[in-house]
This record gives structure tokens, sequence and C-alpha cells, in this order.
């Protein structure tokens, strides 16, 4: 896949991990497998910080899609956040037998976003100024 086409196709899934991350994490841990998404027991504060983190990443994603290369270092830190965040969920799950379920949900969720953005981050795209 070209770099133009990836481009186009990393706006769309800005936009639409983004959504996901405003909505769609609040109605995966509340309404339909708060047992794949949420902790076990109800941890009604961690879930309000997540959610909010997450949401507000999701706004700033969707903003990046208008244009992705200038708002590269933000895309590289969701794709290597969602893989520190999922390997720690990973690890706690193996070890904690009462969030098993997440294995099945958020874990593979956050390894699927990252490896999307990763794959259609144009490659010569030229690295933001370190300050």
């Amino acid at each position: 896949m070209n770099d133009e086409l990836k481009l186009k196709y990393l706006k769309a899934a800005l936009v639409t991990i983004g959504l996901f991350f405003i909505a769609g994490i609040y109605l995966m841990m509340m309404w339909v497998w708060p047992s794949g998404w949420a902790w076990a027991p109800k941890q009604p504060e961690y879930e309000q910080m997540i959610m909010g983190m997450y949401a507000t990443l999701g706004v700033f994603l969707i903003r990046s899609a208008k244009d992705p290369l200038a708002n590269a270092s933000l895309i590289w830190f969701t794709i290597w956040s969602s893989i520190v965040h999922g390997g720690i969920m990973f690890v706690q799950a193996i070890v904690d037998e009462t969030e098993r379920a997440n294995l099945l949900g958020d874990v593979p969720a956050l390894f699927l976003v990252a490896i999307i953005l990763w794959y259609l981050m144009p490659k010569g795209a030229p690295a933001p100024p370190m300050y």
C-alpha cells in the first residue's frame, strides 16, 4: 500500500478510533461487555479516570485526522501507550484470575489500535522536532 493510500486510511482510522475512545470504551465497560472491559470488583473511580483519559485522547485523535503528519507525535504516543497499557493489563490478567476476561476484551483491543495505527503511519513521514 502506498503512503497516499495509507494516509487516507489513517485519517479514517483516527476518526474511528477517536470515536471509540470517546464513547465505545464507556459502552463496552458499562453496557456491552463489562467483564471484558471493567475491573472486578467494580471500581468506579478507576473507570471514571480511564474513560476521561481515553475520551480526551479520542477528541485529539479526531482532530489529528485533519493533518496526521503534523500530529505524528500524538499518533505515536497513542501507539506506544496502547502497547504499554495492553502489556500491563495482559500481565495483570494472567496474575489475577478474576481479570482473565480482559484477555479477550480490552487487551486485544489496545494491541489492535497500536497495530492499525503503526501499519498506517507513512514510513517516510518526517519526525516531529524534539524540543
